[in-house]
């Protein structure tokens, strides 16, 4: 398959991450490096500033849900974004243990949010997985990972799929949202990428998943059986995440932390 050029969105932008798309098809997003969360709807980028590092982002029910690693914290944005900021915090603690530099998210059919916490998981294989049930209530879903950092359901939502950057690997395991457990985690994919490995992911509506390989300027798709069948050439070093446009003008939205870009790939993912 011949190379497909990205059309830029944005760049500049100081470590972006999670960009994901609201049911009025604007884009969202975060700075990690500046404080910010954005919107861009229409070409034109809003900032919005909330403080600390804001990292992963995912948007349920109509709210925007983003990670901060410098807080130990999740947040919920709670004021339109036309308005003065407000955030408040969702998941802070549990007893005897803080959430340590969370990093990205996703919420189940049943309003479960998933989340990532590397905490200083670069060192060794400290990082841990939590979920947070819609009463609020936090429970352990994984631990003793080499830096857990992107995550997804199967578009079944039977399997939870999670990225192990350090582990240059995607984990895979059964999803019981009402227990709210990890059945059988088994490594699943060597994706590479060493010293650095995989980023944010996201299926697309041709059912394959995309993965974002940090520091290798690549997105690779996989199908159900492990197998990377696709590549995608990121003109910087560092993508570190995706999402794709289903109203079919982006096709698949790339973030990356060195130039700072917001590339579109128009038709990747299509049915």
């Amino acid at each position: 398959m011949p190379d497909i050029e990205p059309i830029l969105l944005a760049d500049g932008l100081l470590f972006p991450e999670g960009p994901a798309f609201a049911d009025d098809g604007a884009l969202w997003g975060v700075e990690m490096n500046a404080g910010n969360l954005f919107r861009w709807a229409d070409g034109v980028l809003t900032r919005l500033q909330v403080g600390g590092k804001p990292n992963g982002l995912a948007i349920h029910e109509g709210s925007v849900f983003f990670c901060d690693n410098a807080r130990d914290a999740v947040f919920r944005l709670a004021s339109d974004w036309r308005d003065e900021v407000r955030i408040e915090p969702v998941a802070e603690s549990v007893p005897g243990r803080a959430l340590t530099a969370p990093n990205d998210l996703i919420f189940d059919a049943s309003g479960t949010m998933i989340f990532t916490c590397p905490g200083d998981s670069k060192a060794g294989p400290m990082g841990s997985v939590w979920a947070r049930s819609p009463r609020g209530d936090i429970t352990l879903v994984a631990d003793a990972m080499h830096f857990p950092n992107g995550l997804t359901l199967t578009p079944d939502g039977r399997d939870l799929i999670v990225a192990e950057t350090l582990g240059q690997r995607l984990w895979r395991g059964g999803w019981d949202a009402e227990r709210r457990t990890w059945i059988d985690p088994r490594p699943w994919v060597d994706v590479g990428g060493a010293p650095l490995g995989p980023d944010g992911m996201a299926y697309a509506p041709d059912g394959l998943l995309y993965v974002a390989l940090y520091g290798s300027s690549l997105i690779q798709a996989i199908d159900d059986a492990g197998r990377i069948v696709r590549t995608f050439p990121v003109p910087a070093a560092k993508p570190t995440n995706l999402a794709f446009d289903l109203s079919g003008t982006l096709g698949m939205v790339v973030t990356e932390a060195v130039d700072g870009l917001l590339l579109s790939y128009p038709g990747v993912g299509a049915a």
